[in-house]
């Protein structure tokens, strides 16, 4: 099974800032990509969110201004560039990308993977920690 391997994570304090990784296939014929986080004792949410035709973003209220998603295609890499670190950024990070559904949108996309994470190709997960 393809799998996709994130890193980067790590302790950082408040304010800080750390760039995540995320090894990719060479060829994942999806329509978007992004990161999920999934902190102890709550579900896992969406981050961010990058579409493979436009490049357009989409990012949550939380990380506005904060986070910026990208992605390399040369190199098949997707980054998550975090500044400004919060406490409550603290979570396992997971990369994927979308199989098998034709989103329109990413509220579309964003639904799916939340509801049937099946239709997603997950990372492992890196762990971010916001400490001081």
């Amino acid at each position: 099974q393809v799998q996709l391997v994130e890193s980067g994570g790590g302790l950082v304090q408040p304010g800080g800032s750390l760039r995540l990784s995320c090894a990719l296939p060479e060829f994942t014929d999806s329509y978007m990509m992004g990161w999920f986080r999934q902190a102890p004792g709550k579900e896992r949410e969406v981050v961010s969110v990058i579409s493979n035709y436009d490049a357009s973003t989409y990012y949550s209220d939380s990380v506005k201004g904060r986070f910026t998603i990208s992605r390399d295609a040369a190199k098949n890499v997707l980054y998550l560039q975090m500044i400004n670190l919060k406490p409550e950024d603290t979570a396992v990070y997971y990369c994927v990308y979308d199989q098998g559904i034709t989103p329109i949108n990413f509220k579309e996309w964003i639904w799916a993977l939340t509801t049937s994470p099946k239709y997603g190709r997950w990372g492992q997960g890196t762990q971010v920690t916001v400490s001081s």
